[in-house]
């Protein structure tokens, strides 16, 4: 296709280069396979890692608990490939997604089919993407990866191709770190994106989904889920175990508090460390019973 078709079919809109017989990005191609631009299902055997993948090495438990999140949600987040020729594609990111799919026992995985010399089209179309008004908030954050991932752009700089303030692009994609629960409940509209941005500040997974089955079971609005939210992440208090002195230890504190006029405390934990604590009101009474104890150490010398 010519820069000048090119350039008409961009202007005309996202619709335009789906539609345009020139991309041909939607289609498939004389062979029966996917081509570049399609969203389809293909074979895991078909599908090859990426060689210049940097990352070698994945965290077991991560990798675990995303088998068991496929296993019961599927694969939400599409993976991201290149077509290699004919029936043969290539990983560009998600590499972890299809080694999960693996695990699982999937024979196919829902895939976005690139080419390798397409990035400018692939930026432009999902930056346009990012502005249809049907997206939900789960398909803005994904746009939003794709393209930080596929068209190595940094947050600051996809700020502005898509005129967002960075912290909302932040915010965006750390939905996509939720548990896939709340990902397919505010996919499905289930929950709002005044919702959602509640979870982003719960750490764990089991008050995510506590606080996701408490919204679509008493149909709380933004202001109860806030509420809630703080309720979760007030600091707890710890509590203080208090060790119970035998009878014969309370009753000598109380003797001797009787001599020395005054509120004697012993505290002990369990490995039988503690204090013994007298207590003064003023500057006098501390002095009055320094003197007291000091009379008493004194005591044994003067009777030598």
């Amino acid at each position: 296709m010519t820069n000048k078709n090119r350039r008409g079919a961009l202007g005309r809109g996202l619709e335009a280069i789906l539609q345009s017989p020139d991309t041909d990005i939607t289609s498939k191609d004389i062979s029966g396979n996917y081509v570049v631009g399609a969203i389809a299902n293909v074979g895991i055997d078909k599908i090859e890692t990426n060689p210049f993948q940097p990352r070698n090495d994945f965290e077991a438990e991560a990798l675990n608990e995303l088998v068991d999140s496929i296993r019961e949600q599927g694969i939400i987040q599409p993976i991201t490939v290149r077509k290699l020729g004919y029936d043969r594609y290539q990983v560009i990111s998600g590499e972890r997604r299809l080694r999960a799919a693996k695990m699982v026992g999937l024979d196919e995985v829902p895939c976005y089919i690139r080419v390798a010399n397409d990035e400018q089209m692939l930026e432009l179309a999902l930056i346009e993407n990012t502005h249809r008004e049907d997206l939900n908030s789960i398909e803005i954050a994904i746009s939003y990866q794709r393209l930080l991932e596929e068209c190595n752009l940094t947050q600051e700089a996809l700020s502005q191709k898509v005129s967002k303030k960075r912290s909302t692009v932040a915010n965006y994609l750390r939905l996509l770190k939720l548990p896939a629960e709340v990902q397919l409940a505010i996919r499905d509209g289930s929950i709002s994106m005044g919702q959602a941005r509640n979870f982003i500040s719960i750490q764990s997974h089991e008050d995510q989904l506590m606080l996701l089955n408490e919204i679509l079971t008493q149909g709380l609005n933004v202001r109860e889920v806030e509420q809630k939210t703080r309720e979760i992440n007030k600091p707890q208090r710890k509590k203080v175990y208090r060790i119970k002195l035998p009878t014969r230890i309370t009753e000598m504190a109380q003797r001797i508090g009787s001599g020395y006029q005054t509120t004697v405390k012993v505290k002990r934990n369990t490995k039988g460390q503690g204090s013994i604590v007298l207590k003064f009101g003023s500057e006098e009474e501390m002095d009055r019973l320094l003197s007291l104890l000091d009379t008493k150490i004194a005591a044994p010398e003067n009777d030598k």
